[in-house]
């Protein structure tokens, strides 16, 4: 028997599966966890008896063999069931409509690595609008599969990732891709456990107790019957899906500490234990949240923020190309999105992409030829509409040409209204069955509603039948949270946002002027402006044009033209004053719903003329102004203040603009310490898009960069290069640009302070800076007229140039000259009478003495050498001609090579390139002659720097502002009896 077992249990043993398969087709029937019991068991009685007869190595390999086993089967039935519960998606909600295979229709989005985990309760929208402007080439973007790697530049491992994102955006949706490509066993195979959750689905436990196994077994019971009792043993990733829905009391203050896997405990203590890496430190989390709800969890205990942005411009044409098959359709629907721009705008969000995909189809499928919706309000309008009549058709039988709406999906759509403008003035977006039962809704005509109008309204069943309802989008209940206030206003006269009845009951006409206004007022009252889009649909509902599109809901229709006119009138005054500039913009969008394009338009024909002239311009024209910059379909790459006026009164009226480009040229415009304030402002703001700064000859003195500087120092200021040259400043206000930059080192990598008095103490505070390894600060620019200012900021310069950027270079045995001899181990060239025996080579050069190095440089470099008689110090292209006696193959004579000429007498003497020259720099007087050389070269900026070496100090002689193309190749070329060594830095 016991020999029987040892061949068994040998491991190329191939009847042990046989066997094990036919058991498993004898006990098909019978229930799975009685056989998975039976298994267990019978294992158990092997093992005791194995090792009870003192057969430890059979036991143990039956150990490990039967765990192996049950861990491929485990994986597997998680996978399994992972793929059957992701590989379909319903878009827009769950279970509505036709299933669609997400692998099919899954567009990539935009996910940017960085950010922080402060409050942002800003309106949503708001959001939008600034990601819009955002250039894509200013962040560093990440890969779903990708989310626990980050970027190169990390070194240390990624345990937790919070990904922040607005409502709709595809949060969700990206969460259950990773997890799909994983148990598709595409992406990620190193994980071998991947548990997805909902904060929805963790809400109804909140007054159970389970243990982090429990847990898990809960919602994933086939890894139950696997008899593994802990994970901590395997590479375990942990998704918690919507923390902005979390109704558990994280506490991260005052919290119970928990380090067993199998201790039961509440549900917010496990969360909390489990994010402080108290609990099961070893696996990774993933967290998403809208932006909001970040603060939730304390920034250290998250090692990365990511933020979904939704689609970028090509990726909402890949949706829509995707969506519509028909490639005319789907070019005239992009044609029409591109030119109504609060549409395109909202298109950043996924689900929004959906809502005008359904609304499109529908209007082009019906009304053929027909116009298509051009404001958010007709947008949402025909969605109502759309839900309406698929009900009339799907559920009652209808047909197409029947009214669609009928009493019951009226009184539907009005118990809706109710609902959605209760909970958005309470901050709700996700409703339970006591919510609802607070608002007075009916909870089975609420299950009704979701029934039936499921693109709007859902219903999702968590665990124990709980159910949890939301709208599809925060928009679709502003939209119905305005639908019924304007409902209300026209059949009952009552005014929510007043709680009272606007005129006595008595009157028989109401003039519906001054609710509009009152809207208009209790909007621009908002600071975060969370009634924006609410403003925007009840305005918009205001249009007969589209209370008509309603025909059927609306008995009988509001406000006239002379009505709109008023409003139109009160919007204008109020943007003639000085508001915010996101309040202005908003007020341009409600004009824009109420299609009022005039104030816009007389700026643009003359923007488009030619003919701006801005010293006539009202505060309305200038808003008006900053609407058209920010709403056009340019990126804002590249902002110049002259391009419209080289003055402060612009500056700060354009100063919207400013933050959301990428660079702003602001040189010469007579600015002052007033500019400096405003500009602080921009820098501080989370949404601050500025990487470049040119201030350059203005007058701003220490106390303009004073105020700078507080902005500079700000976590959110991520300037990289400021040109402040000619701006009148002294010892302080360098002193307070070193603080600044001591306090937020890690953005700032250029610095020109060229033509300034920094004083001794301050250019040594920036000098001691740049050899802070936490500075990001690698060019500290500096000029002024004579050479000892120069001295004195080169002197620290080698130090840190040496340190920094040193490169050894290795001579190119195949370029050298027959006449050039190579000694101390190629680390010196002298040229010689006698031929050297170098073997045939096409890259030799086979007249002038000269040759290169192998290695072409790309990036920063830094480098010494000692010469004696003439010598040319150069860089050049590897095209360079090595053939002949042109100057196509001296260096400096030709495009391809730049030249520095020394003499015999140790002086550096002109620079050469394309054939020109000029004298360099360097005055005999200036120091004791030296044969030292040292040579700098930023290739991404386009710098080649020769300076002199001299007792420590480096000279300056001449600096190449150009572009490099190509790698470039550090290169000598020598006279007679002249020799070069390349020096150790």
């Amino acid at each position: 028997e016991l020999k029987k077992i040892q061949k068994v249990l040998t491991p190329d043993y191939p009847e042990f599966l046989e066997s094990q398969r036919e058991d498993e087709e004898m006990l098909e029937s019978e229930d799975e966890e009685q056989r998975r019991s039976s298994r267990e068991a019978l294992v158990k009685i092997t093992l005791f008896f194995l090792r009870r007869m003192k057969q430890e190595e059979l036991a143990n390999h039956l150990q490990s063999k039967t765990f192996f086993r049950n861990f491929q089967s485990s994986q597997s039935e998680l996978k399994s069931k992972l793929k059957k519960k992701f590989q379909c998606v319903f878009e827009g909600i769950a279970k509505a409509g036709n299933p669609t295979l997400l692998n099919q229709i899954y567009t990539e989005l935009y996910i940017t690595e960085g950010g922080t985990t402060e409050v942002n309760d800003e309106h949503e929208v708001r959001q939008i609008e600034t990601a819009s402007k955002k250039s894509d080439s200013s962040e560093t973007t990440i890969r779903q599969e990708d989310i626990f790697k980050g970027s190169p530049e990390r070194h240390e491992p990624i345990r937790t990732v919070l990904t922040k994102g607005v409502a709709g955006i595809g949060k969700t949706v990206l969460t259950q891709k990773f997890t799909l490509d994983w148990a598709e066993d595409k992406t990620n195979q190193d994980i071998q456990f991947m548990f997805p959750f909902t904060f929805r689905e963790l809400n109804v436990l909140k007054e159970k107790k389970f243990s982090l196994m429990e847990l898990v077994h809960h919602f994933f019971p086939e890894t139950k019957g696997s008899g593994i009792c802990s994970f901590e043993d395997f590479r375990v990733v942990f998704i918690f899906d919507g923390l902005d829905e979390c109704r558990l009391p994280l506490d991260f203050q005052t919290f119970e500490t928990l380090t067993d896997v199998t201790e039961s405990t509440s549900m917010d203590v496990l969360l909390t234990n489990l994010i402080r890496r108290n609990l099961f430190p070893s696996a990774r989390l993933w967290v998403t949240t809208r932006p909001a709800a970040a603060s939730q969890i304390p920034p250290q205990y998250v090692d990365m923020v990511t933020e979904v942005r939704g689609f970028t411009d090509p990726q909402k044409e890949e949706y829509f190309r995707k969506r519509f098959r028909d490639k005319k359709q789907a070019s005239r629907i992009i044609s029409h999105i591109k030119r109504t721009r609060s549409i395109h705008i909202m298109c950043h969000i996924p689900v929004f992409c959906w809502i005008t995909a359904t609304v499109l189809e529908d209007v082009l499928k019906t009304r053929e030829g027909g116009q298509l919706p051009k404001t958010l309000t007709e947008m949402y309008i025909h969605f109502l509409v759309v839900q309406a009549k698929v009900k009339k058709v799907k559920y009652d039988g209808g047909a197409e040409t029947d009214p669609h709406w009928s009493p019951e999906s009226r009184k539907m759509t009005e118990s809706l209204g109710k609902l959605a403008f209760e909970q958005l003035q309470k901050g709700n977006l996700i409703f339970y069955e006591s919510d609802l039962t607070e608002s007075g809704i009916d909870i089975r005509a609420a299950s009704v509603c979701s029934g039936v109008f499921t693109q709007i309204f859902k219903e999702e069943r968590g665990l124990y039948q709980n159910k949890v309802f939301c709208f599809i989008h925060l928009s679709i209940q502003e939209f119905l949270a305005a639908l019924h206030v304007h409902l209300t206003l026209i059949n009952s006269g009552i005014n929510l946002l007043e709680e009272k009845e606007m005129t006595s009951q008595n009157s028989e006409t109401r003039d519906p002027t001054p609710f509009y206004q009152n809207a208009v007022n209790k909007a621009l009252q908002s600071t975060n402006g969370h009634l924006d889009l609410f403003l925007r649909f009840l305005l918009g509902l205001s249009l007969q044009t589209n209370q008509s599109l309603l025909q059927g809901l609306l008995t009988e229709t509001g406000s006239s033209s002379q009505t709109n006119q008023e409003t139109v009138k009160y919007i204008k005054e109020n943007i003639n004053e000085n508001l915010s500039a996101e309040k202005s913009i908003n007020l341009f969008h409600c004009l824009n719903e109420l299609n009022d394009r005039s104030l816009v338009d007389e700026i643009q024909q003359s923007l488009s003329s030619g003919r701006l002239s801005t010293e006539k311009l009202s505060p309305a024209q200038w808003s008006a102004l900053v609407f058209i910059l920010l709403s056009s379909e340019e990126d804002l790459d590249v902002f110049d203040l002259k391009k419209y006026s080289a003055s402060e009164e612009a500056l700060l009226r354009l100063m919207p603009v400013i933050k959301a480009s990428n660079k702003a040229l602001l040189s010469g415009c007579n600015l002052s310490e007033r500019s400096c304030e405003a500009l602080t402002s921009v820098l501080r703001c989370r949404s601050c898009s500025l990487t470049e700064l040119d201030l350059s000859n203005n007058d701003l003195q220490d106390s303009g960069v004073k105020l700078l500087s507080s902005g500079l120092e700000s976590s959110h200021c991520t300037l990289e290069t400021l040109s402040l040259s000619g701006c009148l400043i002294t010892e302080q206000g360098c002193i307070s640009l070193a603080s600044a930059l001591s306090a937020n080192p890690s953005h700032l990598k250029e610095l020109d302070l060229s033509y300034n008095d920094p004083g001794d103490s301050g250019m040594k505070l920036l000098l001691s800076g740049l050899k802070d390894p936490c500075w990001k600060l690698d060019t500290l620019r500096y000029e002024e007229n004579g050479s000892k200012r120069i001295l004195m900021i080169f002197s620290s310069l080698i130090i840190i140039l040496s340190i920094q950027y040193s490169c050894q270079l290795t001579i190119d045995t195949n370029t050298i000259n027959k006449y050039l001899k190579l000694s101390d181990n190629n680390r010196k060239v002298t040229q010689v009478k006698e031929v050297q025996s170098y073997p045939d080579h096409p890259d030799r050069f086979d007249y002038w003495y000269q040759l290169l190095c192998t290695d072409g440089l790309t990036g920063r470099c830094y480098w010494e050498v000692e010469w004696t008689g003439g010598i040319d110090i150069s860089v050049s292209y590897r095209g360079i001609e090595r053939k002949g006696d042109s100057k196509d193959c001296v260096f400096g004579r030709n495009d391809q090579s730049w030249r520095l000429e020394c003499y015999s007498d140790g002086r550096p003497r002109s620079v050469w390139h394309n054939n020109g020259s000029m004298s360099s720099s360097y005055s005999s007087s200036t120091s004791s002659a030296s044969n030292r050389v040292a040579v700098y070269v930023d290739c991404p900026a386009g710098i080649l720097s020769f300076y002199r070496v001299s007792s420590d100090t480096l000279i300056h002689l001449h600096t190449f502002n150009t572009t490099f193309t190509e790698p470039i190749y550090p290169g000598f070329g020598f006279n007679p009896n002249a020799s070069v060594s390349l020096c150790p830095v």
